[in-house]
């Protein structure tokens, strides 16, 4: 504290308009004095000497502000307009009616639903939705991270006694791009597809459109390949519990999923926050009529757009593996996955490879 007022004393010597103008406040004054005091011009300098290429990397990366914020393809506009345009008309409403004297002015009406009340109802909808979005990701970010350490040992670690054994080893990393798509169609209801064709024998492929839950049957097909090649002394006991480890975690991560998908918001809170909100905004006009007169309508609009907009986020993030702009780029992340795998295959292991009539070891 003594510190603090050597500083003040002698900020005050420096600039004393702001000490004599203010006696009074000199408490406030020093919350404004110090910190601009303790920056010396050296400081000041060396933050402008950086040089601009920091910056415009940075710059690079954002979105155009304006640009985002009349952005109509990914917001909630096309889900509330017609909800926001009849509580509009209703505030018009109103206001035509108290423009001919009839009495339509109830400010006490704002006591009936308080705004905080309301508002910590949206919050906790909203940050309900997201940390069901954030949990996908974050599944789909093990997915990715299991899949890819799986493929790695599968490659690496598997010895290769046979010519076939290649072959067997890429058809067993490509079930795992086959899991993640499977998974993908699976969380969106739709049937297997031509896009897991390719990746897989037509009989297992013509197999799996037979079954409930595609990535299951892919799990398995995996699990099966590592047995064998355990019983076959191409995989040791440590490798093959490694290696069923991250598999076990890759179905885990599809339950993780599964729970989000069917598992929806309790019907009992959605529908009295919708009860409320309605309420709320229809309410409005009579609360501020007096007040804005003709403008009743156009601010109803606008806070109705606002409070419907934060109800219609937490609905669009809620379930995040559909096809929705908000939703997960789940089609992207599988196409990662399908190219890490080609990567992977294009390189040579040092050692365990068949090379000719026996196994090559570096």
């Amino acid at each position: 504290m003594p510190q603090l007022g050597n500083r003040f004393k002698a900020a005050s010597r420096n600039y004393p308009f702001l000490y004599n103008s203010f006696p009074q406040k000199g408490f406030i004054v020093l919350l404004f004095v110090i910190p601009l005091w303790s920056i010396t011009k050296s400081e000041i300098l060396k933050g402008l000497n950086q040089p601009s290429v920091t910056i415009e990397a940075m710059t690079a990366k954002k979105p155009d502000w304006f640009k985002l914020t009349f952005q109509v393809k990914g917001s909630v506009i096309a889900a509330i307009y017609q909800r926001v345009i009849w509580c509009g008309l209703f505030g018009l409403l109103i206001s035509i009616l108290f423009h001919f004297k009839i009495p339509v002015s109830q400010p006490i009406l704002g006591s009936v639903i308080p705004s905080i009340v309301l508002g910590l109802l949206l919050v906790f909808r909203t940050n309900t939705a997201y940390d069901r979005f954030w949990e996908g990701r974050k599944s789909w970010g093990s997915i990715v991270n299991s899949s890819r350490n799986l493929a790695r040992q599968i490659w690496v670690s598997v010895d290769e006694v046979e010519a076939e054994d290649r072959n067997r080893k890429i058809a067993a990393l490509y079930l795992l791009v086959a899991f993640a798509i499977a998974t993908k169609q699976h969380l969106r209801g739709e049937n297997v597809i031509a896009e897991l064709e390719e990746l897989m024998p037509s009989s297992k492929y013509q197999k799996l459109t037979m079954m409930n839950n595609p990535p299951l049957e892919v799990a398995f097909w995996i699990s099966d390949y590592l047995q064998q090649q355990y019983h076959q002394n191409c995989l040791n006991s440590y490798q093959l519990a490694g290696m069923q480890g991250l598999l076990n975690n890759l179905v885990d991560n599809l339950g993780a999923c599964e729970r989000i998908l069917k598992t929806p918001i309790p019907l009992a809170y959605a529908i009295h926050l919708k009860q409320l909100l309605l309420i709320y905004c229809l309410l409005l006009p009579f609360q501020i009529v007096e007040s804005l007169h003709w403008w009743t309508g156009s601010v109803t609009a606008l806070i109705s757009f606002t409070l419907f907009g934060i109800e219609a986020i937490g609905l669009e993030i809620e379930n995040p593996f559909g096809y929705d702009a908000n939703d997960l780029p789940l089609d992207t992340i599988c196409q990662t996955m399908k190219r890490n795998i080609d990567d992977l295959t294009s390189l040579k292991p040092s050692l365990n490879s068949y090379n000719g009539d026996s196994i090559r070891q570096n």
